[in-house]
């Protein structure tokens, strides 16, 4: 066999090692169910947006659409001003935690046992929002995960929230269970997550049809493969590496 051969059997067979798995939350492993729409109508409310009116509206709209970015962004790219972004990011998340206590939170169906699954198997696990750190403990302490993943990162522990790959990157250097991005998979329901995961080299990408976005939306900002929810990841995953043994055998 000539070396040229063995080094490419090698990278295939990296290739296929998935170490390190970065999951989103909202709308892929929890359920949304209109939280984020209801916590941002009542924080807006408080900034004097009248609900029903078409300011209302034209806001609902870009949040929907910007589902899984950073929400200090979102807010900062609709009031403008900092003093009015901070204040309607503080309102949203005293709005979703109350929400989130009420009991209006639950783990969409299979995602604790894919987590499970996916440790199991030997990768690591890491939990990602575009929430801010307090309601992101809210989320996990309602459902019971604090313990359920490896790491949970949130855009202040990263640096810059989605559409940037920092928290991906900050995943694989805080856990250090990869050798490569190549090693990484990243799973979302929105577009921000398909570009933060394209955008830091992860091998796999994949959109899940659980939350916001549709099947064309993930595809055309980077999803690689797509999924009809997250309870597919670690069977998606094994079938990936089995496909790959065989070239590494020849």
């Amino acid at each position: 066999m000539s070396s040229d051969m063995s080094s490419d059997m090698t990278n295939e067979m990296t290739e296929a090692k998935i170490n390190l798995v970065v999951l989103d939350m909202a709308g892929t492993t929890v359920a949304d169910g209109g939280l984020v729409e209801q916590a941002f109508s009542r924080a807006a409310e408080g900034l004097g947006v009248e609900p029903g009116s078409p300011d209302h509206a034209e806001q609902l709209a870009y949040v929907r659409a910007t589902m899984g970015e950073s929400k200090i962004t979102v807010f900062r790219a609709l009031f403008g001003e900092e003093e009015k972004a901070q204040a309607a990011n503080k309102a949203f998340e005293q709005a979703y935690a109350e929400l989130v206590d009420g009991g209006q939170c639950a783990p969409l169906p299979g995602a604790a046992e894919a987590i499970a699954s996916l440790r199991a198997a030997g990768r690591t696990v890491v939990l990602t929002t575009g929430f801010a750190r307090t309601t992101q403990d809210a989320i996990l302490d309602a459902l019971g995960w604090q313990d359920l993943a490896d790491l949970t990162l949130c855009p202040a522990d990263a640096g810059r929230g989605r559409p940037y790959p920092d928290m991906v990157l900050a995943a694989l250097l805080r856990t250090g269970a990869a050798d490569s991005v190549r090693e990484i998979a990243v799973a979302g329901d929105t577009a921000y997550d398909m570009l933060s995961g394209a955008r830091s080299g992860a091998r796999v990408v994949a959109g899940v049809l659980t939350g916001a976005h549709d099947e064309p939306t993930l595809r055309d900002n980077g999803a690689t493969h797509i999924l009809g929810s997250v309870a597919g990841l670690p069977d998606l995953l094994a079938r990936l590496t089995r496909e790959a043994e065989p070239q590494a055998d020849r």
